[in-house]
């Protein structure tokens, strides 16, 4: 019998000169229901562990004689023991002579597992293999539930790190795919069944999508027989009627009804499902991997023999069948209350060991990990919507007449959080007035401040164009409605019929000059945001001639994380001032050079006398 109550044969190695000896003691192992390769020295007892090395197969426990003719028993343990790849092989002296107490320690020094004398009783030989393999194997097992855990706690960091729902699902099949050794596609999907998934590099031999967002360029629709949209279909059924929160169920949904190649090209395979629901209920995530699975990888750890690959679906696991395709999941059970379904050692490690089921626990993690993510992300569109709405489109610019304008908008990449970024171009009284800011945050709250600043300057340039009496009042109105916000804003006024331009600065970059005869410079004006009440100076001015550009820009088109903001603004310059005539043309090309997968909006605003 082995540690957990099972009877379990093992393979042992007899090192031993003496043929009779090798005889007697493999006729006592063999009736035991053990595996005996005899070997007569210590270098066929090393080659041979070459050989079984190489095919995977090492002995579970080697008898050594300590009286060898090429080497020591002691040196060979010494030498087994050297070697990472063997370094877990139990090993047992025997000797049929006599032996010192002192030799006795020189053996258990050199690293042996324990001592026998013979001739012995066959009980006393079959115990001491026995408690030898059984010690080899717990320790190994704790080895590979080490291994196991520190796979997951790297896969639940990933998880918890990712900043949206297709870096979510990316990570999380990642760590599904090193836990199990085979492919893992995650799916999440929301309250509103739309679902977002990652697969391991393996696995989904399928163009890469996270929620069906498509590049531009693409078809907007995915064909309604892709294998992952028939999949999250099936996931989305299987998950309806679920109870409690936080649960962990698992299924295995039979070949026939899961898309076919799903996991490995032209391969037709039962599918494992662990499905874990969030605290409120509202996300459902489902990691998916082949049913039949092979050994988790052993990474660093030792005793190679003592592993079997688990080629076959596990004991009881509940299985998705024709009759439940509608929706029906009676046959699922909580995944507590199961056996695990991960490839395990030849001897499995308790019930009752903690995470002894690392899959459903990444599951878990995965969807407590999303439903902020959804919150997020539904507060990122409503603040995109908010700022969409209220940003005029280019084509939507009203009639300016004397100048031509020209604006861009880019939001931030779905990474990113939401900011505050905005442009305005206004008729005035006393001529043509662009604005450019962008309130300090990333929120829906910094959307919501935007609208607001943009809608005060629109009412307050009905009765003033001045751009420093504009800022001050803009100013004041931030510090009566938001006292803790504040906001950048750069003002232009610009009089069509003379070129004249004022200029009024509130902590923004300052207006780019770009001349026609190819030189670019900045505008000196400066002053402090908007919202700290503090002095402002008087505008600055300037002549337009005719070709000259005024290039207005927000500072995520060129803020970088580590690199001076000075540098980007120098390298704007340049870039400016070697960039092809006319107005799109200026703006396409700085957004070519700057404005790709950037953490922040960019608002973009290039005008011209016309």
């Amino acid at each position: 019998m082995d540690g957990y109550g099972r009877q379990s044969g093992a393979t042992v190695m007899v090192v031993d000169d003496v043929s009779a000896s090798r005889y007697a003691m493999g006729a006592v192992l063999r009736r035991a229901g053990h595996d005996v390769v005899p070997v007569a020295s210590a270098g066929e007892a090393l080659s041979e562990l070459d050989v079984r090395l190489r095919a995977g197969a090492l002995p579970d426990v080697a008898l050594v004689d300590v009286g060898l003719p090429d080497m020591s028993g002691f040196e060979l343990c010494r030498r087994v023991k050297a070697r990472p790849s063997t370094s877990a092989l139990p090993v047992v002296h025997f000797s049929a002579t006599a032996m010192e107490a002192g030799d006795r320690c020189r053996g258990l020094d050199s690293g042996a597992d324990a001592y026998l004398t013979v001739p012995a009783e066959p009980r006393e030989i079959q115990a001491v293999v026995h408690a030898a393999v059984r010690r080899a194997r717990r320790r190994t097992a704790a080895e590979a539930l080490a291994h196991r855990l520190t796979l997951l706690s790297e896969a639940i960091v990933n998880v918890q790190t990712a900043r949206c729902l297709g870096e979510l699902a990316d990570a999380a099949a990642a760590g599904a795919a090193r836990l199990s050794g085979t492919p893992a596609v995650v799916f999440v999907i929301g309250p509103d069944g739309e679902p977002h998934w990652g697969s391991s590099p393996s696995s989904l031999h399928l163009p890469r999508s996270h929620g069906f967002a498509r590049p531009a360029g693409t078809p907007t629709a995915l064909p309604e027989t892709a294998p992952h949209v028939a999949a999250a279909r099936l996931i989305t059924r299987i998950a309806e009627g679920r109870t409690g929160r936080t649960q962990v169920h698992s299924t295995v949904v039979p070949a026939s009804l899961w898309p076919a190649g799903f996991f490995r090209p032209g391969v037709r395979e039962d599918a494992r499902l662990i499905l874990a629901s969030g605290q409120e209920g509202r996300v459902q995530v489902c990691i998916a991997t082949p049913a039949r699975q092979t050994a988790v990888p052993a990474a660093p750890l030792r005793g190679a023999g003592l592993y079997r690959s688990a080629a076959s679906p596990r004991w009881g696991s509940p299985r998705w069948s024709e009759a439940e395709s509608g929706g029906a999941t009676s046959h699922d059970e909580p995944a507590d209350d199961r056996r695990h379904d991960a490839a395990l050692p030849i001897t499995a490690l308790p019930a009752a060991l903690p995470a002894e089921r690392p899959a459903e626990r990444l599951a878990q993690a995965t969807a407590l990990a999303a439903e902020p993510l959804l919150m997020y992300q539904a507060e990122r569109d409503i603040a995109l919507t908010l700022q969409h709405s209220f940003l005029p489109q280019p084509y939507r610019l009203p009639a300016l007449p004397g100048v031509e304008v020209v604006v861009r908008y880019v939001p931030a990449s779905r990474q990113a959080e939401i900011g505050g970024d905005f442009y305005a171009a206004l008729r005035t009284e006393g001529g043509v007035l662009t604005a450019v800011g962008d309130v300090v945050g990333h929120s829906l709250d910094a959307a919501t401040v935007m609208v607001e600043i943009r809608h005060a300057l629109r009412a307050y340039c009905v009765q003033e164009s001045d751009p420093g009496t504009l800022a001050a009042r803009l100013d004041r109105m931030l510090q009566h409605y938001h006292p803790d916000v504040t906001a950048t804003v750069c003002l232009a006024l610009v009089e069509p019929a003379t070129g004249r331009v004022r200029i009024a600065n509130g902590g923004h970059i300052p207006p780019l000059l770009v001349r026609d005869a190819g030189d670019a410079e900045y505008v000196p004006v400066d002053g402090p945001l908007l919202g700290l009440a503090l002095d402002r100076p008087e505008p600055s001015e300037l002549v337009l001639t005719p070709g000259d550009r005024l290039l207005m820009v927000t500072d995520g088109l060129i803020e970088t994380r580590g690199i001076d903001l000075a540098a980007s603004m120098e390298q704007l310059r340049r870039a400016a001032a070697e960039a092809p005539g006319g107005l799109d043309a200026l703006c396409d090309t700085l957004l070519g050079c700057f404005g790709q997968g950037g953490e922040d909006d960019i608002a973009m605003l290039a005008l011209r006398l016309g």
